[in-house]
């Protein structure tokens, strides 16, 4: 049996080794590792649509297989041009409105109209029909915004197809430094979180850096696949000196440690740094793509393409319906 003084020496030595296995651990949690830009593409123009152009980098040729984003717009578009009716299966879009109003309409009688500031969250799963169109009811010629595709999981790609819409008075805004702002559309930014989807989820964050030298580090999942598209201005990220400009998308590093990437607007620039940050966990999985058809397999294209001719399978409502947003440019 031990004896009252070797018990308590016993138990003070437990309880240090404790405590300092909890610093340690508290510390390797709150240290901020940044990643760095391994690739850099810049969004070249191309047509889209009706008579619209976007800037696209993720999904072209300089830019694939980055898991689980399949696509990434920046478009403007003027009158007499948009995105009538048309399909999507295996995937979501998430559509975030810079200028102007763009409005939404689809064949489970979901709608709306977005202004800037607002978020549109579509999963397509099984099959969906929507219109896409801006909207000139005001003092402006031109409507511009971001559009973003994400693939579902293999499981969730026949799952019901959902709308969701976000206000920007909704939106949450995180002020982690001076001259920072962080939307948190989805995901976290320093103690604020976003509305997150549970199925073809990610994290979208649009960071202000509003003054010269203003920086800020943003977290982002270890292992998640990451990058930045840059909307206006210049930033450099990590310790990457050589700034980055506008209609830039960068792609992270993701070694383990990384936990999120130092974002820093540089001395001397004129032009607000704005640019929305986006991260996603990988999917384990074969993509197959066919225009607006993400599937697994080609024999899973094949069959989204009879689907939606025929009607079937999720594409019930396709064969009789139209949107009233896109009747201008179908001529009906």
């Amino acid at each position: 049996m031990l004896s009252r003084s070797t018990a308590i020496n016993r138990i003070n030595h437990i309880t240090r080794n404790l405590t300092t296995t909890a610093t340690r651990n508290n510390s390797t949690m709150s240290a901020q590792v940044t990643r760095t830009p391994t690739k850099t593409v810049y969004a070249q123009e191309t047509p889209e649509g009706v008579g619209a152009t976007v800037r696209r980098s993720i999904g072209t040729y300089a830019l694939r297989n980055l898991s689980p984003f399949l696509m990434l717009d920046h478009a403007k578009i003027q009158k007499g041009s948009g995105f009538p009716d048309h399909p999507h299966r295996g995937q979501s879009t998430v559509t975030y409105c810079l200028k102007g109003k763009m409005g939404h309409e689809d064949f489970t009688g979901a709608a709306g109209t977005l202004e800037p500031g607002d978020v549109q969250w579509m999963t397509a799963g099984r099959g969906i029909v929507h219109s896409e169109m801006p909207v000139f009811d005001g003092d402006y010629d031109e409507v511009e915004g971001m559009q973003l595709w994400v693939d579902l999981p293999a499981d969730k790609k026949m799952i019901e197809p959902s709308y969701q819409e976000k206000k920007a008075a909704d939106i949450d805004t995180a002020k982690p430094a001076d001259g920072v702002t962080i939307k948190v559309i989805s995901g976290k930014s320093h103690g604020v979180e976003g509305f997150v989807r549970p199925v073809g989820g990610c994290w979208f964050l649009d960071v202000r850096l509003e003054k010269p030298g203003a920086t800020v580090f943003q977290e982002i999942p270890e292992g998640w696949t990451g990058f930045a598209y840059i909307i206006s201005g210049s930033a450099q990220f990590g310790e990457e000196a050589t700034p980055t400009n506008k209609f830039n998308t960068v792609v992270f590093s993701a070694e383990p440690g990384q936990n999120g990437v130092q974002i820093t607007r540089p001395e001397g620039t004129t032009e607000e740094t704005r640019l929305l940050v986006i991260a996603g966990e990988p999917l384990d999985q074969p993509c197959v793509q066919h225009g607006p058809f993400v599937v697994t397999s080609q024999r899973e294209v094949l069959q989204a393409m009879v689907d939606y001719q025929t009607g079937r399978n999720g594409f019930e409502n396709a064969p009789r319906w139209k949107s009233k947003l896109g009747a201008p440019l179908r001529g009906d």
